[in-house]
């Protein structure tokens, strides 16, 4: 069956199916699709991952008599690449009661351009057990420096022990929930820049009115 719609000087043959009308999905459907699965991954990470707890010690260079404080502030940032180095690490996996490969993954050290001061920072699953890991490091650490102590001129003591922490340094759930959301929207929102433009529906080749009538007469 065809159908003949006019528009104005022009018809514009159309064919009509036997079944009916096929929805399309609108052009902006991966935008809110992005944001419910980017949604759905943060929740469920925050939810699922395990809580982290951070605990800092600190240590400081001291200048001798032999020394001078400038000397101290590069000794310090010395011993902060120092303190991740497994032999200082094999000296704290005793006292901490982990393996020197956790220690290595989960202590940091840092200091600070403006003072001769190393913290050195665990992360665990435990708050009790990030705090001893910092200590052990500490202690290793200044044990270590007190072998060359006649040789650098400066001396690492303990400044301040780690305190046991009493909230998680990691991401809570509604902040996950929260950058997943901003995650999926904006993957969505790409998809919906980059999704080659389609024409709603498929038109057919106008034919001009006098033409088509032509034809409708011949037909009959």
């Amino acid at each position: 069956m065809t159908e003949v719609a006019q528009d104005k000087d022009t018809f514009r043959p159309r064919f009509a199916g036997p079944g009916t009308r096929t929805r399309r999905l609108p052009r902006w459907w991966p935008l809110p699709l992005g944001l419910l699965v980017g949604t759905l991954a943060g929740a469920t990470y925050g939810l699922v991952s395990a809580p982290e707890y951070t605990a800092t010690s600190y240590v400081i260079a001291v200048p001798t008599e032999k020394a001078d404080p400038m000397s101290a502030l590069g000794f310090a940032q010395a011993y902060s690449r120092v303190a991740t180095q497994v032999a200082v690490l094999s000296d704290a996996q005793d006292s901490a009661g982990v393996s020197v490969q956790d220690l290595k993954s989960q202590v940091r050290a840092e200091t600070s351009p403006d003072a001769p001061m190393v913290a050195i920072s665990a992360s665990a699953t435990e708050p009790a057990r990030a705090a001893r890991m910092a200590d052990a490091v500490a202690r290793a650490l200044t044990k270590n420096a007190g072998h060359t102590k006649d040789d650098t001129h400066v001396e690492l003591l303990r400044f301040t022990r780690a305190v046991k922490p009493t909230e998680p340094s990691s991401a809570s759930a509604a902040l996950t929930t929260l950058v997943g959301a901003c995650a999926g929207g904006l993957l969505g929102g790409l998809a919906l820049l980059l999704r080659p433009r389609r024409e709603a529906e498929t038109v057919a080749p106008t034919v001009p009115a006098p033409a088509a009538a032509a034809g409708m007469r011949g037909g009959a």
